[in-house]
């Protein structure tokens, strides 16, 4: 009986998660992507269907914004490369935004995170390859290959802020923008829309009313600024920035990061609501002049809103990719992005001038475009195809190891079922065997191990040669009264081809000496602490598996336990 192993840094997963990463999907998006460029070149694109005639008249703002994000989709999704990600990524970034969602949306983050734990490599290894693939084709493409992904770099951006960020904690108590409320993921959509439609229409739309999406947010953000639950207005270490400056250092970073920031919230403590004043200026500055730029010639606002952004990108978002969960550089930057684009001095600006040869620019962007594809399709396509799979055995491995591959006699024995009738392990030929030990009186690990067996069992046909054993493991309880509790209250009655044995403690301990089970019991307490194990033996009694199963609570853990046992039966040779 123990307790949860799983850490960030787990070898076995990180191992799993390179290899998934570097080695099987890079085999699958090498291969799609020349079935892209064998396409392109029988329908005779290749030389255009990256980059467009018109794309060279294409608005000087859009080409800034769209090779900017490309910029950072990519920086974005090497951050998923981080080896933290597959077990960090649902517990640790998802989790604490549930709290300041609203809870009409909490059923659907849970589902999420679940989902995320249930194939961690998976959508792990899919996360990090669309974002590169969306970044990619938005740098080499000006064409219908740019605006395609677009169209899924918005898609994708409105599903990460609304199940990942849980709305950006747009409604969370507490918000500030200084700690990247709305969610950097916001701005990322509203880019991939601007880029996604015509260039006319960007050219005609784009400046007026992005500049004044972002006066309206930042508006919001000087009215909870001011708000006295967001404790800015504190003095001392009880100021809201200071906490979180203080916070923040301690993540592993340069050290010349960690001395300015965690000046600056010193700062913050000591002016109190002086400091916070003259974020409420900036903010009340940059909305209403955002607001008037909009349809005037006035560059002030952009120059002033950019540079507050990068300060607060610095001090109050610590630069944001840190600590090996960081997954994008939060919110100030997308925001001076955007209003750099759409400031009066890019409204009216030529076409950016291309100095390299049109043939170059075709077929080098071609094979980028390309590859961009095949990221985006084999991630689509891999994650689509996970969420609808079996649990991939990734936490288990991480919670106990690998089984263990045996070829020994199994030890036999003779005890009494739940019928009270006698029972002799292997007495039915041609049965594969799953076996474990349970105290009849838990109720921590073995009611997950039980909830396992039985799940094993519903997910093999009703005509598959197994027998499932338990061998009751605890001396002080472990009368049939007891078995047949346990059986009841744990839904165990219904297994097919169930048994769960048990007799004299002589003759019980007997059988866990064998077997390697440690039982013993606590003066005081009613259940025994015994070794998780779990065994699979052969129709020819030999043992092929010996599996530590020490569970993981949550549905996320027991299916994964489940997929693991389900392959090694499956290995074993049971069909």
């Amino acid at each position: 009986m123990g307790q949860n192993n799983v850490t960030l840094l787990n070898p076995i997963v990180v191992s799993l998660f390179r290899h998934h990463l570097y080695v099987s999907s890079v085999y699958w998006i090498i291969a799609i992507a020349l079935l892209v460029l064998l396409g392109a070149t029988f329908a005779r694109r290749l030389n255009t269907f990256n980059l467009s005639r018109a794309g060279l008249s294409e608005p000087r703002s859009r080409t800034i914004l769209r090779i900017g994000f490309g910029i950072i989709w990519v920086f974005d999704g090497i951050l998923q490369f981080q080896p933290s990600m597959p077990l960090g990524l649902g517990n640790d970034v998802v989790r604490p935004a549930v709290a300041g969602a609203p809870s009409w949306l909490h059923p659907l983050m849970i589902h999420a995170i679940a989902l995320w734990n249930a194939h961690p490599i998976d959508l792990a290894t899919g996360t990090a390859w669309i974002q590169v693939g969306i970044g990619l084709a938005l740098i080499s493409s000006n064409a219908t290959i740019g605006r395609y992904a677009a169209v899924v770099a918005a898609g994708w951006a409105a599903l990460v802020w609304i199940v990942g960020e849980g709305l950006g904690g747009a409604f969370a108590s507490g918000s500030s923008i200084l700690f990247g409320w709305p969610g950097a993921t916001l701005f990322y959509c509203a880019a991939a829309v601007w880029i996604a439609l015509p260039q006319k229409y960007f050219a005609d739309h784009y400046s007026r009313w992005t500049l004044r999406f972002l006066a309206i947010v930042l508006l919001v953000a000087a009215i909870l600024q001011c708000l006295p639950s967001a404790e800015f207005w504190h003095g001392g270490n009880t100021n809201a920035l200071t906490a979180m400056t203080h916070s923040m250092t301690q993540t592993a970073q340069p050290h010349v990061l960690t001395w300015v920031v965690r000046h600056v919230g010193d700062l913050a403590g000591t002016l109190g609501g002086g400091f916070n004043v003259i974020v409420i200026l900036w903010l009340l500055a940059g909305a209403g002049g955002l607001w008037y730029a909009s349809t005037h010639q006035c560059n002030w606002p952009i120059v002033a809103v950019i540079v507050g952004a990068v300060v607060v990108w610095v001090v109050g978002e610590d630069i944001a990719i840190f600590g090996g969960v960081g997954t994008d550089i939060n919110s100030m930057i997308p925001i001076a992005l955007l209003a750099y684009c759409a400031g009066p001095a890019l409204r009216s600006a030529a076409p950016l001038v291309r100095h390299l040869p049109e043939e170059f620019r075709s077929s080098t962007g071609a094979v980028v475009a390309a590859f961009a594809s095949g990221m985006i399709l084999f991630s689509v396509v891999s994650m689509g195809i996970a969420s609808v799979s079996a649990a991939e055995p990734t936490l288990f491995v991480a919670q106990n190891g690998p089984a263990a591959p045996v070829n020994t006699k199994a030890p036999v024995f003779t005890l009494t079922d739940q019928h009270d009738q006698s029972f002799r392990l292997g007495e039915h030929k041609g049965h594969y065997i799953l076996l474990t030990f349970l105290d009849p009186v838990c109720w921590t690990d073995c009611p997950l191990l039980a909830a396992q067996l039985r799940q094993v069992r519903a997910e093999l046909p009703s005509s598959a040669p197994l027998d499932i054993v338990v061998v009751a493991a605890n001396p002080l309880h472990q009368t049939l009264a007891n078995v047949r509790h346990f059986i009841k209250i744990h839904d165990l009655s219904s297994v097919r081809d169930f048994y769960f044995v048990t007799g004299p403690t002589p003759k019980t301990r007997k059988v866990w000496n064998r077997y390697g089970i440690s039982v013993t019991n606590e003066p005081g307490d009613v259940m025994s602490i015994h070794s998780d194990y779990m065994f699979i033996i052969k129709p020819s009694g030999r043992l092929r598996y010996v599996i530590p199963d020490d569970p993981l609570p949550g549905s996320a853990g027991q299916d994964s336990s489940v997929s693991e046992l389900m392959n090694l039966l499956h290995q074993a040779g049971l069909s």
